[in-house]
């Protein structure tokens, strides 16, 4: 009876502790092909050895430890804005760049308003026109001939007691001179501007007298004068006239300002 009992739990205990062999049993067959792996890689001194962790009197493996750091949201501790501080210094000028293209024609603007009457056209004149009913011989010196008739005379230009023509109105003029010679003497006459001898009436000593005559136009500036000069006596020198009848006449007139351009 004893020994059927003692049978009976070695059954019992044999299948109970079955699965426990078995689960142990692959255990050795996987560290038996991994004993071998690592056997071979050390032999072949490409590596070393491979050592389980959890193997008894081995030290357990080094892992990094990680620090944890704690993230603020810093826009939470934002304060409020503050007062606008003092504006800074002007910095120093810059280099002067380069002059960029042309910009695009802009937009035609519109009429402007019709402007105030301008001044009207100023119109400048000067004119004389003098003659002499004396005779005039000449002496040792110069002589300036006088004019005793007054025929025209605008604004007064032509001076009858200096016998000159003063210019007012700076332009282009003509003027003439025309004079009768006397029998066998010279006649011997200069169209003056200012000290300068600008133009000549002559006539030869001659049986007859005639009438002579010369022109010339002249640029003026204010100021100038034209006037005639009888040259001295060096030789028998005269320009013949009665009391009755003109026979020298002086005439002048503008024919261009000089601010019309």
């Amino acid at each position: 009876m004893a020994l059927r009992s003692l049978v009976l739990l070695m059954v019992v205990f044999t299948k109970w502790t079955e699965p426990y062999v078995a689960t142990n049993q692959d255990v050795d067959r996987y560290e038996r092909r991994d004993y071998q792996r690592a056997t071979e890689h050390y032999r072949d001194g490409s590596g070393t050895e491979c050592k389980r962790c959890c193997d008894p009197g081995e030290n357990p493996p080094q892992y990094p430890q990680y620090k944890v750091v704690p993230h603020i949201n810093v826009t939470i501790l934002k304060g409020e804005k503050g007062d606008a501080g003092e504006r800074g210094a002007y910095g120093k000028s810059g280099k002067t760049g380069q002059t960029g293209p042309r910009g695009p024609h802009g937009i035609k603007g519109t009429k402007g308003s019709l402007g105030s009457p301008g001044e009207p056209c100023k119109s400048y004149y000067a004119a004389f026109s003098v003659g002499r009913k004396k005779a005039l011989h000449s002496n040792d010196y110069y002589q300036t001939l006088i004019f005793d008739t007054e025929l025209v005379n605008l604004y007064g230009h032509f001076n009858m007691f200096t016998g000159k023509f003063f210019c007012y109105v700076p332009g282009i003029y003509f003027f003439a001179l025309n004079a009768h010679t006397w029998n066998q003497k010279e006649t011997y006459l200069h169209i003056m501007k200012n000290e300068q001898e600008m133009a000549i009436l002559y006539a030869q000593p001659s049986d007859r007298s005639i009438m002579q005559s010369q022109s010339i136009m002249l640029e003026l500036e204010r100021d100038d004068q034209v006037w005639v000069r009888l040259f001295k006596g060096e030789r028998e020198n005269a320009v013949f006239s009665d009391d009755f009848d003109t026979y020298i006449t002086f005439n002048g007139h503008l024919i261009k300002a000089k601010s019309e351009g």
